[in-house]
């Protein structure tokens, strides 16, 4: 990872302490900068050999290459790490897109990562390097001053907001915004499947939802895949508020419809959570400020993208400030725009994507049914446009 000589001069304020904000104080202090993070320190739960985080992410192998080059990635637990080695993509009729690793000559198309994982492993890099952590909420930012909620205050060369899409310190910026709401809701739950995924992806476009289920590791109970599936916000609300047995009883029968038996029966075995999906995007920079993650954008969740955009902003801002020239310092108007020069592109193309295929199978419309599932029939007979959308999974990396 490149360093730049003149980064131990000037200190970067982190404020975000999730994934984001802990792989970008973890990068700057690998590339010398004197960084600090601000934030909450939330000891992820611990979890025994079969139970698992709610919340797991498909890592590209561009963030899967990011965060072996941070150090972090040999310290997760191989056996809570599953590859997914093959995708499957249904249409609303008779359309499907088989992708495999193998065709592109990759181990794997990506993996499935708990979150929960991820954050104990960086938690103990930024403890093995020594970062400062300032366990306070973000009160204000003015005149380039951060003041914590006790009153703290920080000048630093470069304030990066990875907290999140409510990201407080995008609205102290003042920086412009844009969120629309989908009126779909994600729910997510792990599930015993009769059959074995085969480490196998596999996603349904049903018309009004999205049904995808990602492979995970077996557990006693047999076979396990982690369900995300978004819906209309109401047939959500109403599934969401039966009581739990007969949500089960419910879900287990959409499932075995709507993945027409792929993997058998579906049982629920952990506790569903519920989420309102949004698309989000903003100019990314203000007056000595960055954002990273969900803090500048959001995209629907049916690529499962949000992650690693969120690591690409992460290793971008990382590659623009190792390459700095020396007399320019962190918060520099023009290094900040190279960083949002360097996104536009890549963050452009994920939601004109993921929206695009949103509305592409929202739409009731018999001719545009028939051409969508066309084209996914044509896709799947052609090697090379099977290439091209395994190259664009992998994602986009720097050398930071």
């Amino acid at each position: 990872m490149a360093t730049n000589r003149s980064a131990a001069k000037e200190s970067v304020l982190v404020c975000g302490t999730g994934i984001a904000g802990l792989a970008t104080a973890l990068g700057l202090a690998r590339g010398g900068y004197a960084a600090t993070l601000l934030g909450p320190h939330n000891a992820p739960p611990a979890y025994g050999r079969d139970d698992y985080s709610p919340r797991v992410y498909a890592m590209s192998p561009a963030s899967q290459a990011f965060l072996e080059r941070l150090g972090v990635w040999a310290m997760m637990d191989a056996r809570r790490v599953t590859p997914v080695k093959a995708m499957e993509v249904h249409g609303d009729a008779d359309g499907l897109v088989n992708l495999d690793a193998w065709q592109d000559a990759r181990s794997a198309l990506a993996w499935i990562v708990e979150s929960s994982e991820m954050e104990r492993v960086l938690q103990q890099a930024v403890q093995v390097y020594g970062i400062p952590w300032v366990k306070e909420k973000f009160q204000g930012l003015q005149s380039g001053v951060v003041t914590t909620e006790s009153g703290k205050q920080f000048r630093p060369s470069l304030l990066v907001g990875a907290d999140g899409a409510q990201s407080p310190v995008r609205q102290a910026a003042g920086i412009a915004h844009q969120s629309r709401a989908y009126g779909d809701t994600g729910i997510v739950v792990h599930l015993t499947c009769e059959l074995p995924h085969q480490n196998r992806a596999i996603q349904w476009f049903t018309g009004d939802s999205v049904l995808a289920l990602l492979p995970m590791p077996d557990t006693e109970a047999g076979h396990q895949v982690s369900m995300v599936w978004s819906m209309p916000g109401e047939q959500a609300r109403a599934w969401m508020t039966l009581p739990q047995d007969a949500r089960a009883s419910l879900l287990e029968a959409r499932l075995l419809a709507a993945s027409s038996g792929r993997l058998g029966r579906l049982q629920v075995r952990s506790t569903p959570y519920a989420f309102p999906l949004f698309i989000e995007h903003s100019d990314m920079i203000g007056a000595g400020v960055a954002l990273v993650g969900d803090a500048g954008h959001r995209v629907h969740p049916l690529a499962g993208q949000g992650l690693n955009l969120g690591l690409g902003d992460v290793e971008a801002l990382l590659h623009v400030l190792a390459h700095k020239e020396a007399f320019r310092h962190a918060g520099d108007p023009r290094i900040l725009r190279r960083y949002r020069r360097a996104r536009a592109e890549p963050v452009l193309a994920m939601r004109l994507a993921t929206d695009g295929l949103h509305k592409l199978f929202a739409s009731p419309a018999t001719p545009v049914a028939w051409a969508r599932n066309l084209g996914m029939r044509c896709a799947d007979r052609l090697p090379f446009v099977k290439r091209l959308l395994i190259d664009a999974a992998a994602g986009r990396t720097h050398d930071v």
